[in-house]
């Protein structure tokens, strides 16, 4: 939870800062390995001043960098995921399912803390990088708009 914490307080910074770029920046280190919420980062930027059409392109920029990045480790690390799946239930648990299910289960690619280790396994299992980048960029774009278009509403 701090480390969390001490990440948030670090990485909001960047984004009154340096406006959109500081967004993209803080969105595809969310969309990594990092503990928070890209989501916050997108309202925070909203609130700073970035117009919410801004805040959705430099967003989505930056996230969907970051799972071509995941889905490239994914593709390119064996070892990497072999050593996620031993030690990670959350890993395991989605190995399994997409091994089952195949392509839908990138359908839940957009959603907290199991969208990343999709993205990653996704490359591991080869999905079809065609269908990847157009059920994965396509979800979480959706989801920037509908968090713009509330934010602005409210």
């Amino acid at each position: 939870m701090l480390m969390e914490q001490n990440v948030w307080e670090i990485f909001s910074k960047l984004i009154p800062m340096y406006g959109g770029v500081g967004l993209a920046i803080v969105s595809f280190a969310a969309a990594t390995i990092l503990p928070f919420s890209s989501e916050a980062a997108l309202a925070l930027a909203i609130v700073s001043g970035l117009s919410p059409l801004e805040a959705v392109v430099w967003a989505s920029f930056g996230n969907c960098t970051a799972c071509i990045v995941n889905y490239s480790l994914g593709f390119g690390s064996e070892v990497f995921v072999r050593k996620k799946l031993e030690s990670s239930p959350t890993f395991q648990n989605l190995y399994q399912k997409m091994s089952t299910i195949g392509w839908p289960i990138l359908l839940l690619s957009f959603l907290p803390f199991i969208g990343d280790p999709i993205t990653i396994l996704a490359g591991f299992l080869r999905q079809r990088l065609w269908l990847f980048v157009s059920i994965v960029f396509t979800l979480r774009i959706v989801r920037y708009v509908v968090l713009a278009f509330a934010l602005i509403r409210s």
